[in-house]
């Protein structure tokens, strides 16, 4: 475990409008997914460059935060550092890392935007089961190294919707063999504390993206959005687990729409 402060790799790009009113823009804070760096919002952010501060940040393991072996909570607390108060949407394993944030600290999280999510698992045993499944993966990182070990990551069905050209890659291979092991073994689904009996305490507005394509978050987008209270659940057409870049365009449709309708 690191001690002292964390640090996150944090990329901030100014609104290139000010607001109507004079005022200060709303900051969205970008968190992406296992294997990739904060290169993989950049679609995203150009399309709300105009209006929203943006910041992407590289989470614990990955990125120019490689060095950085984080608990989820942990990792939590440094997104919440580098982010300061802001909307903060995550994909996959950045979603999980920004729920954890806005149940530690709804002080700093205004809205909360959760695409291809889960509060985590529900049973000990399946946790158990996970952790020693993420430890075998964790090894064929360290065995193989990152470059074998992104082709089969990006061979499972999960991705099978995602195109080559849109999986960035090249980011994906920057990332090191120590900080992707030590994010499976820290931070994955079975290390991480399930948060299900705590979703009720989230008062802001929530948003839940999934991809039609993958039934098994379908249902978990569904049990999320019926336990958070005036959550809004959008389900993509033609998009699996990576919405936001199998289907780029209805996915930054459907988040602007909901930014500007939720603004406080």
């Amino acid at each position: 475990m690191s001690h002292g402060p964390a640090v996150l790799a944090a990329d901030v790009r100014p609104a290139a409008h000010a607001t109507d009113d004079g005022g200060t823009a709303d900051r969205v804070v970008f968190v992406h997914g296992f294997t990739q760096t904060r290169r993989s919002w950049d679609g995203v952010r150009e399309v709300l460059a105009d209006r929203y501060e943006t910041v992407a940040v590289d989470a614990p393991g990955h990125g120019e935060s490689g060095h950085l072996k984080l608990s989820m909570a942990e990792g939590a607390e440094a997104l919440g550092a580098a982010g300061g108060t802001a909307t903060y949407a995550g994909y996959s394993m950045g979603a999980r890392l920004a729920l954890h944030l806005a149940v530690a600290r709804p002080d700093l999280v205004e809205r909360l935007v959760l695409v291809s999510g889960t509060a985590g698992l529900d049973t000990a045993a399946e946790r158990t089961a996970r952790v020693a499944s993420d430890d075998v993966l964790a090894s064929e990182i360290e065995r193989d190294g990152v470059a074998a070990f992104v082709e089969r990551w990006l061979a499972l069905p999960l991705f099978a919707g995602l195109p080559r050209e849109r999986a960035g890659v090249a980011e994906r291979l920057t990332n090191t063999a120590a900080g992707l092991a030590s994010s499976l073994r820290l931070a994955g689904t079975g290390a991480q504390e399930p948060l299900w009996d705590r979703l009720g305490e989230l008062s802001m507005p929530v948003l839940l993206v999934v991809g039609a394509d993958d039934a098994k978050f379908v249902a978990i987008g569904e049990r999320l959005h019926g336990a958070i209270t005036g959550s809004h659940l959008v389900v993509v057409p033609g998009a699996g687990h990576t919405v936001h870049l199998e289907q780029p365009e209805r996915f930054t449709d459907a988040l602007t729409h909901w930014l500007d309708g939720s603004s406080r």
